[in-house]
């Protein structure tokens, strides 16, 4: 069971927020599209991919050696919703993450790279 204080401590960072806002907004994503999309090493994204699974708010799954995530089914309405909004919300880093996944040169369909 998912409560407030646990989900807002997972999306403290920045790093974090952002991935579950391209998460929410695009469905599924593979690692190297939202390293290229955050702008962040690979390592320093499945590290914080991981800590978000562990909070419970993700899923993945592997295809060979690409690692697809998306927002767990589960995530409670309220969670949802407050994802929603914040994505309507004025983030600088979550529009240039959105422009540089939309300009990735050879960004894989559903299924990845």
């Amino acid at each position: 069971m998912l409560d407030t204080l646990t989900f807002l401590k997972c999306l403290a960072e920045p790093t974090r927020l952002n991935a579950m806002l391209l998460l929410q907004q695009e469905g599924e994503l593979c690692v190297c599209e939202l390293t290229e999309a955050l702008g962040e090493s690979q390592p320093k994204v499945s590290r914080h991919l991981a800590q978000l699974r562990q909070c419970g708010l993700l899923l993945d799954s592997r295809e060979g050696q690409w690692v697809y995530y998306r927002l767990h089914p589960e995530l409670p309405a309220w969670a949802q919703g407050l994802l929603r909004e914040a994505g309507l919300g004025g983030n600088a880093a979550l529009a240039a993450a959105k422009a540089a996944l939309g300009a990735m040169a050879n960004r894989p369909g559903k299924r990845c790279c």
